[in-house]
């Protein structure tokens, strides 16, 4: 189905991100964790792709297999970065035939090390233009998911500028987005706030990163510009040798975080597993009853 309509029969959608494995190992391990999941019965699950189409094959590889062998709804992650157009249309032409009607498009990173041209002639610079390319080549096959950034993506001059071209991407097509990893609730609020003064009306669903790796999770907070807050910061420093107990702290930060979501509204939540079921399934069965 297309996550836009679910999104609309649905008083909240609950969903997760995967990312491709590199290993065979790897990719048993992921579909464990689907397994685990599947319970929940969320309403769209999603599988990323790698800086400068470094996945290309593995991403394609595990949508098809989440497509032809659970009963969720799959969205590919799709970047522009490093493609033609021509090799996007491949891409989605593969994904629509075996039935797949969901993308988030994204303009993607710029790989630290990147062979080519990172935006060929033929290409897209940005994600507006392949919002415009998915829907002019597949006209309305495909509901189309965007990034939003509630504390302005990393290039962007300030939070108005980067509203300017997140607008450019609902006016391309995008029917709904899924946001950055955020810590503080407020960014997302006001984000929300700015984005419905500038007449965007598409469902704008939160990224919550359960902070169970204390410096790898500073790390990701670091490449995309989101703020921790500094008490939790403080917090998580004074059990920094103590994983479990780093584990059990940013579980319940991340179960607050979304109480406090939902009751002021939100239309769903989104989940960063890096792979994992713990602690998801640990902030779901926490958080059921408000939702």
């Amino acid at each position: 189905m297309k996550i836009g309509e679910l999104l609309k029969s649905v008083k909240r959608s609950i969903s997760f991100e995967f990312f491709p494995p590199k290993t065979k190992e790897g990719e048993e391990a992921l579909f464990n964790t689907i397994k685990e999941l599947e319970y929940i019965k969320p309403t769209f699950v999603s599988v990323t792709y790698g800086a400068g189409g470094t996945t290309r094959e593995r991403t394609i590889k595990v949508v098809k297999k989440v497509h032809k062998e659970t009963d969720l709804t799959v969205m590919a992650h799709q970047t522009c970065i490093g493609h033609t157009k021509q090799e996007i249309i491949d891409i989605l032409t593969e994904y629509k035939n075996i039935g797949v009607q969901n993308v988030l498009a994204l303009r993607g990173d710029i790989p630290k090390e990147f062979e080519g041209s990172v935006f060929p002639e033929d290409g897209c610079k940005h994600a507006n233009e392949l919002v415009s390319l998915i829907k002019k080549e597949f006209d309305d096959w495909f509901s189309i998911g965007v990034a939003a950034y509630p504390e302005g993506h990393p290039e962007s001059k300030n939070l108005d500028e980067d509203i300017f071209f997140f607008k450019k991407k609902v006016e391309a097509g995008a029917e709904f987005a899924i946001t950055q990893m955020f810590f503080d609730n407020r960014f997302f609020y006001e984000f929300l706030e700015k984005s419905q003064k500038a007449g965007i009306d598409i469902p704008i669903i939160p990224g919550i990163m359960p902070i169970t790796n204390f410096k790898q999770i500073k790390k990701f907070a670091q490449m995309c510009g989101a703020t921790i807050p500094l008490d939790l910061v403080k917090r998580l420093q004074s059990i920094e040798d103590k994983p479990e107990e780093i584990e059990k702290a940013g579980i319940e930060f991340a179960v607050q975080q979304c109480i406090d979501l939902l009751k002021n509204g939100v239309k769903g939540l989104h989940f960063y597993t890096l792979n994992k079921s713990k602690a998801t399934i640990q902030i779901y069965e926490r958080i059921k009853d408000y939702l």
